[in-house]
């Protein structure tokens, strides 16, 4: 008896060492440079369960409320397997932009980049570049400024002559239709109401497939979101296909986002198909989800503060009796980018939801900034 105890402890107690070892390093991570203060939570689950509550509120989400009330606004965690640091201190932020593809590089979440088909090297380098310049060249300051803003209030204006008529507004859901409406029509001289295909309607929530686990399996949100976007890259890629086989002749001009790509497609060798089927996804997914619900945030933020909505009418107020005053009688002028330009308050209220893809360190530490 006495031998098979100490059989057992020579078998114990090397696991013991072990997984005390293994736990401390779990822990105590080792990294280039200073690791800012943190839990690492539970081996290999770390804090994924905390983070995965569910929470009802717009505001802050408890998991990150209370380890910045213990850490401040940077700290160190893990989730899903992957060592993180979270910041939310936007001094930092600004900088890790300002250091994108020197000190560190963009990165995304596995769902993110399944989804997307989305990988470090195309976040990165050349392509990178490419695309950034190409949706600058289509949506940045100047194209803004000369064509796309007076488009942009006579949307705008036509949806709210709409709304006025309805006895409520889902606002989220009615501005998501109003963005995907346009940013389609720019991008792909793609116009809703006269197709039968419902992109719009498959990209609602889905947001809550890429903050999932990755798990393609029957009845998980994930799965649900991979299934709609299979609908959606089906339409896209067909119009792309329609455009491609169009030729020189397929169009009188070539304005818009996608004829650009067709026609880099000549020149640029990564551009293929598919990489461009999913770039247009991307896009449009962006422009659906996290612009109608910034814009429903803000809504909601100013009904809960009636002093913030009347000096945001008020300035509105003074730019349109400058307009009627200076412009010619029996003329109204629309927006113009010198009106935007003396927005201060309201341009100051628009900014306050900053949106960002999570960046990992170049010189191969194990941790990524988010």
């Amino acid at each position: 008896m006495e031998m098979m105890v100490r059989s057992v402890w020579l078998v114990l107690f090397p696991l013991l060492v072990i997984s005390i070892r293994w736990i401390y390093r779990w822990r105590n991570p080792k990294c280039k440079g200073t690791l800012p203060p943190g839990s690492m939570g539970l081996p290999l689950l770390g804090d994924t369960l905390s983070l995965l509550v569910t929470a009802r509120s717009i505001d802050i989400h408890p998991f990150f409320k209370e380890r910045m009330s213990r850490y401040g606004p940077l700290f160190k965690t893990s989730v899903a397997g992957r060592s993180i640091v979270i910041s939310a201190d936007p001094d930092f932020n600004s900088f890790l932009f300002q250091q994108e593809g020197k000190l560190v590089e963009m990165w995304y979440m596995d769902s993110f980049a399944k989804l997307l088909r989305q990988d470090t090297t195309a976040a990165s380098g050349y392509v990178h570049k490419y695309l950034r310049h190409l949706v600058l060249n289509h949506f940045g300051v100047e194209t803004l400024k000369h064509r796309l803003l007076p488009q942009l209030e006579c949307a705008i204006n036509q949806r709210l002559q709409e709304w006025a008529k309805q006895p409520e507004v889902q606002l989220k859901d009615q501005t998501a239709a109003m963005i995907f409406e346009f940013t389609a029509k720019h991008m792909l001289s793609y116009e809703p109401e006269k197709s039968s295909d419902t992109i719009a309607l498959n990209l609602s929530n889905f947001l809550e497939g890429l903050m999932a686990f990755p798990f393609r399996v029957p009845g998980t949100a994930f799965y649900r979101c991979k299934k709609r976007q299979q609908k959606v890259i089906q339409v896209i890629s067909k119009l792309v296909e329609e455009r491609m086989n169009s030729g020189e002749g397929g169009r009188i001009s070539k304005t818009d986002f996608l004829d650009q790509i067709v026609e880099d497609m000549r020149t640029e060798s990564f551009l293929t198909k598919e990489f461009a089927t999913h770039v247009l996804f991307g896009i449009l997914l962006a422009s659906f989800e996290t612009v109608s619900s910034t814009i429903a945030l803000t809504i909601k933020y100013l009904s809960d503060h009636p002093s913030l909505l009347q000096q945001l009418t008020e300035e509105h107020e003074q730019i349109l009796n400058k307009k009627r005053r200076d412009c010619n009688p029996g003329l109204e002028d629309g927006l113009e980018w010198e009106d935007y330009k003396s927005m201060h308050f309201t341009r100051n209220v628009s900014h306050i939801c900053h949106l960002s893809l999570p960046l990992y360190t170049a010189e191969e530490n194990p941790f990524t900034l988010v």
